[in-house]
């Protein structure tokens, strides 16, 4: 896990349409980029910020988000989600995240990420049935 330091940023885009509104995800009633789309992208960015640093076999995984949606997105409109590590504690990684349409910055927060082993995470996930 070399290179896992903080200061690594990440960053993921996304074109606001019909797939990935408030209605599409049924979290809302209104034709605009959903909450879930946003946080959604905003965990790419940090997995894309680290995937590169681990070791073959291993990856991370989404434990926590703490973030606010500020402003409404309209379809048509680019989102990119920046993410920036700000703290390392064993396998524990957080990041400071944030969204931007064109004109606003759109969401903020912390986002909680776990390093595991990928073949032992999905053994224990699939013994759970």
């Amino acid at each position: 896990m070399d290179g896992l330091n903080p200061g690594v940023t990440g960053e993921s885009k996304v074109m606001v349409s019909e797939k990935n509104t408030a209605v599409a995800h049924g979290s809302g009633g209104v034709d605009v980029f959903a909450t879930p789309a946003m946080i959604g992208l905003m965990e790419n960015a940090a997995l894309n910020s680290v995937q590169s640093l681990l070791a073959e076999g291993l990856t991370t995984v989404g434990t926590k988000v703490d973030v606010k949606h500020l402003v409404a997105t309209p379809t048509g409109m680019e989102v990119i989600a920046k993410s920036e590590l700000v703290e390392v504690d064993g396998k524990r990684l957080v990041f400071k995240v944030e969204a931007f349409d064109a004109k606003d910055k759109i969401g903020e927060g912390l986002h909680e990420r776990f390093v595991v082993d990928l073949t032992k995470f999905m053994e224990k996930t699939n013994n759970k049935g």
